[in-house]
This record gives structure tokens, C-alpha cells and sequence, in this order.
């Protein structure tokens, strides 16, 4: 017995990364899973990672996906990857926006173009796709959303500032995913009469995937002071599949929140998230 059987799953940036090993392992635990990116063929993208990449190796494994190439930018493509899950498999029981598009530019220098792709990817998306799998969860009395958010979420607190240090152009970013933290909690109230979990999980390390590597955030995809992905995976999957009323609201990070209900990740837990008592903004320190 899986803890998704039969369960209508949806995950975003599916194709390589954090996305990628959400899939998998949410197919592996009984999930239906659509998994949405851009890349659908190994090779149309710089970085390595396809759908066509991870819905094979679930497959091989004995698991059920299909592969939705979407640009969630678009309000429209937001709309097609639902309707594609439902035709396909039928209401959506768990959604996890995980799907990220990410340019580290100081603001003085933001092309206005990428700021409103970045935050139509990281925010609005993120809005759509809950608003509508809501009709299908509330409808049901049951369904669990997945926000994926970034230690970026913490700002810097106030100045004066080292007007020597290293900054690395990450405030749209981290706004993006702040605001994220705060829509979860938010909906979460929303829906908790409707039997709705919305929950959100950063990092507690960050993950050597392709995307950190290329924006140099690790020095490889073997950094020792990395977390593997699986461990991002298997707290979505416990925010996805715990009652409701252990979970829902919760903003988090991953290996805190598997440490909390003492889910066995066979490896040692090396941190925790941001330092608590780092002065700085954010909801993940709720």
C-alpha cells in the first residue's frame, strides 16, 4: 500500500531537479502523476533533464505519469495543465508547485520583461493552478497543496550594511517566495473548513540540482555541504499525505519538519533551515 494510491497528482518543474525527484517519488508511493515543464525532450534545454526523462524512469519502475509540456507563464497553459490532468486521470488530489524560473539580477539592472515572466512563474502560477484544483478539492472535502519555497525568504534585516559584501541579485526571488509563504498560510485559513492542507517547504541545505549549479549556489552536483533531493521529496510527501490538522499552514524546511514526525530518511539530518535567530524577514520562521 502506497500513501498515494489511486491519488491524482500534479507537480510542476517536473523535469529535472527537486520537481524530478517529487515525481518519482510520488509515483512510487501509488500517485497518478502529470508532470509539467517546458522541456519535454532531453537536449531542447542547456540544462540536462527532460519529461520524457522522468516519466520514463517512472514508468520503468512500474509507476503511472504522463508528461505535460507547459509554459506556466501563460495564464492559458496554467488552465491547459489542469484540464490535461483531469481528462487524463481525473480531479487533482495533490498539487505541488514546485516550478521555478530564477534570474539573479540586481534590480537597477532587471529587465522588465524577465521580472514579470519570473514572478508570472514563481507567484502567479502558483495562484492559478490552486484556484483551480480548488474546485475539485472543496467539491470532495479533501486535497493537499505543496508550496515550494527558498531560504531566499528571509531577507537580510535592516542596515547598516557591508558595503564590501558579495550580493548576489536574489530580491526578486526571495520577495517571490516570501510572497509565496504567505499566500500558503493564507489559503490554508481559507480552506481548512473544506478539508483543504496547504502547506510549504523549503530546503534545509541548499540541493545540488542542474538549476543550483548553474547559478553557482553549489560547487557541484556532489558538494558535500549539499542535501540530496530525495529529502525535499519526502517532505513534500509528508505534507501531502499527513491529517490535516498536523500539517496544514505549516511553512517549513525539510529536514526539520521529517526530524518533527520522525519519518526515517536513511541518511543523518544535517540542518535545519535558515538560523532562527538570524534577523531578517520571513515566513518560514512562523
Amino acid at each position: 500500500m502506497g500513501k498515494l494510491d489511486g491519488k491524482v497528482v500534479v507537480v510542476t518543474g517536473a523535469s529535472r531537479g527537486i520537481g524530478e525527484e517529487i515525481a518519482k517519488l510520488f509515483a512510487a508511493e501509488g500517485g497518478k502523476v502529470i508532470c509539467a515543464a517546458r522541456t519535454l525532450q532531453e537536449g531542447a534545454h542547456p540544462l540536462p533533464g527532460s519529461l520524457e526523462h522522468t516519466v520514463n524512469e517512472i514508468r520503468e519502475q512500474g509507476g503511472e505519469a504522463t508528461a505535460a509540456a507547459v509554459d506556466l507563464s501563460l495564464p492559458e497553459d496554467c488552465q491547459k495543465l489542469i484540464e490535461t490532468a483531469r481528462s487524463t486521470y481525473g480531479p487533482v488530489d495533490v498539487l505541488v508547485n514546485n516550478a521555478a524560473l530564477t534570474y539573479f539580477i540586481a534590480i537597477k539592472d532587471y529587465p522588465l520583461n524577465r521580472w514579470m515572466r519570473s514572478w508570472a512563474v514563481n507567484f502567479h502560477a502558483p495562484f492559478i493552478l490552486s484556484h483551480m484544483v480548488l474546485e475539485d478539492m472543496i467539491v470532495r472535502g479533501s486535497g493537499s497543496i505543496v508550496n515550494i519555497s527558498s531560504g531566499a525568504a528571509i531577507g537580510p534585516g535592516r542596515g547598516p550594511y557591508d558595503p564590501n559584501a558579495r550580493v548576489g541579485g536574489g530580491t526578486c526571488y526571495g520577495a517571490e517566495k516570501a510572497a509565496l509563504e504567505r499566500f500558503t498560510q493564507g489559503l490554508a485559513q481559507e480552506v481548512y473548513p473544506n478539508g483543504v492542507s496547504v502547506t510549504c517547504v523549503s530546503p534545509s541545505q541548499a540541493v545540488p540540482t542542474p538549476g543550483t549549479v548553474f547559478h553557482k549556489l553549489v560547487t557541484g552536483m556532489d558538494d558535500p555541504r549539499g542535501e540530496p533531493p530525495i529529502l525535499m521529496a519526502k517532505a513534500a510527501l509528508l505534507l501531502a499525505t499527513e491529517p490535516l490538522d498536523k500539517v496544514t499552514g505549516r511553512v517549513t524546511y525539510s529536514q526539520q519538519i521529517l526530524k518533527e514526525f520522525g519519518w526515517d530518511t536513511g541518511q543523518e539530518y544535517k540542518g535545519t533551515g535558515v538560523d532562527g535567530e538570524r534577523k531578517g524577514s520571513g515566513y518560514s520562521q512562523v
